[in-house]
């Protein structure tokens, strides 16, 4: 069977590209519900014609989810995991659509994350064609994780609680490894009220509150704790009214990031205090969460799903290990419920979020002889994963002529 679906997936290496350049000129931004949601039609299309069950779940903010599955022994499935939005912002694929230069490929998204989509979508399609598959496959498409997934994450926990292991598919480091730790974040926002009142005539009546954002930003720096991974970020800052005015407003957003799930709710709470705290008479003071991630550790089944990962490199004459990263993911979600998972196991890829990301076939390559060393007990139908990558990764080293440039 492995060398069916090699030799299948070699014959699909057009395909594959096809497939990346579609979604990727595609915008598809975490807030534009039309563009995520005609992505993820692209791949409902790809598995309808792979005689694959899909089923569309309706978010009414965000963009929809796809939930794609086949059919295997036992109840428990293996899930491929993914999102479709992107940090970009409309029209940017127009102004960068897919394109190869030197053997990377290039383009809104292409690193974070469709390359990766790309590659669940054509492992399920091997083992449908193909079979073998010793568990149930889902391929979990979502739609908002670059926000946080507000409206995703319910159904990544739900899936996740029935699964025995999730793959997410961010990608690759840059090294070739995988992410085995990922820090947990909370994004929130800081309102402050004040008093207006004019600087020079009528100082006295006044009550800043910018002076009062300035006291609770030293105060959530200061809980920053490098030795447990702990960091505190106020990155965006605002507020006033014209520069002889005592400011009655300002805001300020806060990035919390941990690296234990037991730190969460005590440094959530210090911060809690701080905000709450009246550091200037007469101003007061909101905080709201906008976005949350749960940190990816280092558990028991989170350790042996990675060794299963570096068998298969070493059989493959390759080391790969599992890296820790500050780096936030959906894959903190499926590990806090209890179920084994490994992340990063999509195409390497550099510079994520940023116009110059893209997808390195090399480093590729090597992740994918890693993969298709199949592994073995219940997660070896994870092989043809493997053997997809390393096509995918061959597939961008010989691009096809009809591939135009940027």
């Amino acid at each position: 069977m492995s060398e069916q679906i090699r030799s299948w997936l070699s014959s699909q290496r057009d395909a594959m590209l096809g497939l990346i350049e579609k979604v990727v000129n595609i915008d598809s931004g975490s807030y534009d519900k039309a563009g995520v949601d005609a992505v993820g039609e692209v791949f409902e299309a790809f598995f309808k014609s792979h005689d694959i069950d899909v089923e569309r779940l309706p978010r009414d903010v965000s963009g929809d989810i796809f939930r794609a599955a086949i059919a295997g022994p036992g109840n428990a499935p293996i899930v491929l995991m993914g999102h479709r939005d992107t940090v970009f912002s409309k029209g940017e694929a127009a102004r960068r659509p897919f394109t190869i230069r030197n053997g990377r490929a290039y383009g809104p998204g292409v690193t974070d994350m469709k390359a990766g989509l790309v590659l669940n979508a054509f492992v399920l399609a091997a083992f449908k064609k193909f079979g073998g598959n010793p568990a149930p496959l889902v391929a979990l498409l979502t739609s908002d994780e670059e926000i946080g997934s507000p409206q995703s994450r319910g159904v990544i926990e739900e899936t996740a609680r029935r699964a025995r292991a999730v793959y997410n598919a961010e990608p690759g480091r840059p090294n070739g490894n995988v992410v085995s730790q990922r820090k947990g974040g909370i994004f929130m926002v800081m309102n402050i009220v004040g008093k207006a009142a004019h600087s020079g005539a009528n100082f006295e009546a006044g009550r800043s509150a910018i002076n009062a954002l300035a006291h609770k930003t030293l105060a959530i720096a200061a809980l920053t704790d490098l030795s447990i991974g702990v960091t505190l970020n106020v990155g965006l800052v605002s507020g006033g009214q014209s520069v002889n005015t005592v400011a009655p407003s300002a805001s300020g957003e806060i990035d919390m990031r941990y690296a234990r799930h037991g730190d969460r709710d005590r440094i959530f709470g210090a911060i809690d205090k701080i905000v709450a705290t009246e550091h200037v008479p007469g101003t007061s003071a909101t905080l709201r969460i906008k976005g949350e991630f749960l940190p990816l550790e280092q558990t028991a089944g989170n350790a042996g799903l990675l060794a299963i990962y570096q068998k298969a490199a070493q059989e493959a004459g390759l080391n790969l290990e599992g890296e820790a990263t500050g780096g936030c993911a959906d894959s903190g979600f499926t590990s806090a419920v209890g179920t084994p998972t490994l992340c990063a196991t999509g195409p390497v890829g550099g510079l994520a979020h940023s116009p110059e990301a893209n997808r390195r076939p090399t480093s590729l390559e090597n992740a994918l002889v890693v993969s298709s060393r199949s592994r073995r007990g219940s997660l070896k139908g994870l092989r043809a994963r493997h053997h997809l990558q390393s096509h995918l990764h061959l597939a961008r080293a010989q691009p096809p002529t009809r591939r135009g440039s940027e």
